[in-house]
């Protein structure tokens, strides 16, 4: 970790109102040496060998566990809304929850 902040307190303060956070001066300090915590992290992160490993968005492989996708044997429209309590054009009726513009 650096000995000194990478951070301002200015930039602290900045950040924080971009963020829309209301901080007061303590809680300015506070931050200022977590955010710089973190940014170490990251810096060390980064200076990681990575050159010969592949971009990958999951550590493990992932296979994908599909079906076909066949037409198969389903619901009448009248069967899938015999036990509806209400139903117009072959759909599900519902009460109104958004007026219109």
């Amino acid at each position: 970790m650096s000995s000194e902040p990478s951070l301002t307190r200015d930039d602290v303060a900045h950040l924080s109102s971009l963020a829309r956070i209301q901080a007061d001066d303590a809680e300015l300090d506070r931050l200022q040496g977590e955010l710089a915590q973190i940014l170490d992290a990251v810096a060390r992160v980064q200076e990681a060998a990575t050159d010969d490993v592949p971009p990958m968005s999951h550590p493990l492989p992932l296979s994908n566990v599909t079906r076909p996708d066949e037409p198969r044997p389903s619901l009448s429209a009248e069967q899938a809304l015999a036990g509806a309590p209400a139903s117009e054009e072959q759909r599900f009726r519902v009460p109104r929850i958004l007026e219109e513009d």
